[in-house]
């Protein structure tokens, strides 16, 4: 792919200008005027005391480039910060409309930035940042614009050209990001990292400058990130009314989150053996005022976007603790309650103590609290306050519980490095196992490996007899899933318990002993 070359005009001010604006030249200025008088004359003189501020205008001289003072630029790649590139953008925005040339906006961010710098340390963020901005510079033009404009976030504006469609903008979007996505040596490793970008032609930009034109490409980078690493995503007409919705989904939820609004519903477990309540698990619910109940998968990206997710886990292990001293008080047995702990809460190097502060304030022993953690926080390598974490809470007392098995890659290290209690199988393992002969073989495949591990497991999404019957025989622990109860507000679960317990003096049992 070949860009576009900048206008000659573009290439002549650049060039000319710095000549003509010297030190040397506007010394010589009053000098060079006075011998056109002498020599030519009157009329020379007037032709040159109009000549000489039409040429400067023509290639730029009194543009804000030569007057504007030099701007601090980034320690680390030696690129232009924000405001530097903003000025920029400004002056080109301002270039694009009066000449009717072309040009884009592009806004690049490396995925998991955060992590990196957390797991090797800031030194090599750094090197990672700095090769990044090099390998940019390499994909563009000289006179094309490079900032650093945040830790992890770049911005590119193309230098107007007379021909620029949204194909070529793409093209380049996408060599920038080949560009900054190959490996890089870091010391005695090799780190992967990947970026996403989004863009917006001047042309498609909103509103009337161009602050708007880099507001629309940092939203269609949020939506280039939102459909995973290594996006790329285009600024349309409906990008910013979906990054409104957005916007105001965050700031709803982060006042219903501090507004109680938003609780953690219960979905019991029980075990296959005996048929008692062996727990239950602590699930996010909004209950909105206007549209009633909503699902997590409504609110947790929005408070994710928000930076609160640590917040909704304080808020859900209060509950959930509260939940279980209540159940205490009405003489109710439940052995324990699950609550899902976030990579964010899992980042947080006072974590245990906070746990062991809460446990100790609602005098329960820490065996009641399942810390549910997600498969694919263990089998990415996770960083030293992870690991230090969940093992600090494993030796506190509390059980870990390794959620959504089957989905990621956990390996056996893994599983016995932090201690696991318990492997939750995933639901699409469990779906229409009793007749699904592969689906069945898994499912034992599993269950054998967790036998030989001596690590307790339970099946999530059961929502059959036959399903619950099968994990029984095949020798699952415990059942979850709307087959069982569905999720509940803590009101209903004294009367679910009651009438799970009478049921079960009447029912046989269907688990491993019988028979």
């Amino acid at each position: 792919m070949q860009l576009p070359k900048s206008s000659p005009m573009t290439r002549l001010r650049n060039r000319i200008l710095p000549i003509l604006m010297g030190p040397p030249i506007l010394a010589f200025l009053p000098a060079l005027t006075l011998g056109v008088f002498w020599l030519w004359g009157e009329a020379a003189l007037v032709i040159v005391s109009l000549g000489l501020p039409l040429l400067f205008a023509f290639v730029g001289a009194f543009d804000e480039r030569a007057r504007a003072p030099a701007l601090p630029r980034d320690g680390v790649t030696g690129l232009m910060l924000r405001e530097g590139f903003e000025a920029a953008l400004a002056r080109v925005y301002a270039d694009t409309k009066r000449s009717g040339l072309r040009s884009a906006c592009f806004v690049l961010e490396l995925d998991e930035y955060k992590e990196l710098s957390e797991r090797h340390g800031m030194a090599a963020a750094d090197r990672v940042a700095q090769s990044t901005g090099e390998r940019i510079c390499a994909a563009l033009r000289s006179d094309d614009i490079v900032a650093r404009i945040g830790d992890s976030r770049f911005a590119v504006c193309l230098t107007p050209v007379r021909m620029l469609d949204l194909e070529l903008c793409i093209q380049l979007a996408g060599r920038m990001q080949s560009a900054v996505e190959d490996p890089i040596s870091l010391d005695a490793s090799t780190i992967y990292m990947t970026a996403s970008v989004g863009l917006c032609m001047r042309r498609r930009a909103p509103g009337s400058d161009a602050s708007a034109w880099l507001e629309a490409a940092s939203e269609a980078l949020a939506e280039a990130q939102r459909s995973g690493p290594s996006g790329i995503r285009v600024y349309t007409s409906d990008t910013h009314r979906r990054s409104q919705a957005r916007n105001d989904l965050r700031e709803e939820a982060a006042f219903a989150l501090e507004n109680g609004q938003i609780q953690p519903w219960y979905q019991p477990q029980i075990s296959t053996n005996t048929g008692l309540i062996t727990g239950f698990e602590a699930l996010a619910r909004w209950v909105h005022p206007v549209h009633g109940m909503l699902p997590p998968d409504n609110f947790l990206p929005a408070l994710e976007e928000a930076g609160l997710m640590e917040r909704l886990g304080q808020v859900i292990l209060y509950h959930a603790l509260t939940a279980l001293k209540a159940w205490d008080s009405a003489g109710v047995e439940v052995p324990q309650v699950g609550v899902n702990f976030s990579p964010e809460e899992l980042r947080n190097p006072g974590l245990v103590e906070r746990i062991r502060w809460e446990l100790d304030r609602f005098d329960l022993t820490p065996d009641r609290l399942s810390v549910e953690i997600l498969e694919s926080v263990v089998s990415t390598d996770p960083d030293d306050t992870i690991a230090h974490n969940i093992a600090g809470l494993a030796k506190l007392g509390c059980r870990i519980d390794l959620d959504d098995f089957g989905t990621g890659h956990a390996s056996f290290s893994s599983i016995r490095r932090f201690a696991v209690s318990r492997i939750k199988i995933d639901r699409s393992f469990v779906m229409k196992a009793d007749r699904d002969p592969e689906q069945q073989r898994m499912i034992a495949a599993i269950l054998t490996m967790a036998e030989r591990l001596e690590i307790e497991t339970l099946a999530e999404g059961v929502e059959t007899v036959g399903e619950h019957a099968l994990l029984a025989q095949l020798g699952c622990d415990h059942v979850q899933g709307f087959g069982i109860g569905r999720p509940m507000p803590f009101e209903q679960t004294l009367d679910w318990i009651a009438a799970h317990r009478a049921k079960l003096r009447d029912a046989p049992r269907i688990g491993r002993e019988t028979g």
